[in-house]
């Protein structure tokens, strides 16, 4: 094989190579924000596996994302009903929804406990959590909520954090007291439901984070489950180097 020849294998080569590493990562579609897909990143620095964080730019004077639309338009997100995230498996399996992601990759990981029983649990756990993050939504005080002076919207704002968030997480703590044990909402090991504590009072919006902090205030067994997460290795990692993000 002469000069020429052996260049060109070794460039047909080594993007062959290049393109096997690639397929057999898993691929995580989503906007280059935190949103709906920052559990699941959380959840594979957790699992300590490399995957392809795949992010769609967002013009910050439009907000509008061409790289999204072009995904949209081409199909490859109808797995999601045209909305984002979307992982992609190695073995070409597109998943959408962001809870049903996020499940898959803690059953991967081994964070949904040994049997059906442990699964449920950590699953009702993740769940409370999620009620919270539904009421607030439902009370309308975001800036995006329509039909309310900022006024109104600043009053329900008070309500929420004062009154509304400190009562749904005692309740909360009351069921990880039972469940868990130090740093951990169910027995004695990490589990999806300790991510998703975590997420709800330390991964909030940034306007937000210091009244969660002190709704949360006097729930000790959940604070500490959501430093022990933080604390993680690979967790850690992950949080110091990711990217800045609107939201």
């Amino acid at each position: 094989m002469g000069r020429l020849g052996l260049v060109l294998f070794a460039s047909l080569s080594a993007a062959a190579s290049a393109l096997a590493t690639s397929a057999s990562q898993y691929r995580l579609r989503y906007f280059d924000i935190k949103g709906a897909a920052e559990t699941s990143r959380i959840l594979f620095a957790l699992g300590g596996e490399e995957y392809n964080d795949d992010r769609f730019a967002i013009d910050q004077a439009t907000f509008s994302s061409p790289t999204f639309q072009e995904a949209k338009d081409s199909g490859e997100l109808k797995m999601n009903l045209n909305k984002a995230p979307v992982l992609i498996t190695p073995s070409g399996v597109t998943v959408g929804q962001s809870k049903a992601i996020e499940r898959y990759l803690a059953r991967r990981f081994g964070l949904m406990g040994e049997n059906a029983e442990d699964e449920a649990m950590i699953d009702c756990v993740a769940e409370h959590c999620r009620d919270v993050k539904d009421a607030a939504m439902r009370k309308g005080f975001s800036k995006f909520a329509k039909g309310k002076t900022d006024e109104e919207k600043a009053e329900l704002r008070k309500e929420w954090f004062e009154s509304d968030m400190p009562t749904m997480l005692g309740k909360i703590e009351d069921v990880v007291t039972e469940t868990g044990s130090q740093g951990y909402a169910y027995g004695k090991s990490t589990s999806y439901a300790d991510v998703v504590i975590w997420a709800l009072l330390r991964d909030c919006m940034a306007a937000d984070l210091e009244d969660t902090t002190k709704a949360a205030e006097k729930c000790t067994a959940l604070n500490a489950i959501a430093e022990q997460l933080a604390a993680n290795d690979g967790v850690a990692k992950y949080l110091k180097e990711r990217p800045e993000s609107m939201w």
